[in-house]
């Protein structure tokens, strides 16, 4: 089961972030926002479907997050967790913890914002459309 998010990189895209990663619906962003790896999200956490989200409610479940932008794709997996929600309107965040909010789509990610490749953070930080795909098994 997988939900697909479009969005767009921007120029204050650094991703240094040490414990998550971040997509958001908001149209700008400044340098502090270093765990952001897209603006313009056209869809967020709220928008999925009840079913994709309830297999996310499974402590057993694997969540795998795929960023593709400009001939670049990178990958990183976490796992579910009875308490998330998907509920949030704006954001969708990956966490390395097991902390859990209304943003939060993944605990225990293998990386967060400063694991992924630079060649597609320079891609995003340059403003290349993204394609993000998040898939539960």
């Amino acid at each position: 089961m997988e939900e697909v998010i479009q969005a767009r990189g921007h120029e204050h895209v650094s991703a240094e972030h040490a414990s998550t990663f971040e997509v958001t619906t908001d149209d700008y962003l400044t340098p502090a926002g270093d765990c952001i790896l897209a603006i313009e999200a056209d869809r967020s956490p709220a928008d999925f479907d009840p079913e994709f989200v309830a297999a996310c409610q499974d402590a057993n479940a694997t969540i795998t997050v795929t960023l593709e932008a400009d001939g670049y794709t990178a990958s990183v997996s976490g796992r579910g967790h009875p308490d998330l929600e998907l509920t949030n309107e704006r954001s969708a965040v990956g966490r390395t913890s097991d902390y859990i909010d209304d943003r939060t789509i993944m605990v225990g990610a293998e990386f967060a914002a400063e694991g992924f490749d630079r060649d597609l953070v320079d891609a995003l930080a340059d403003g290349a459309d993204v394609t993000v795909t998040i898939r539960v098994e």
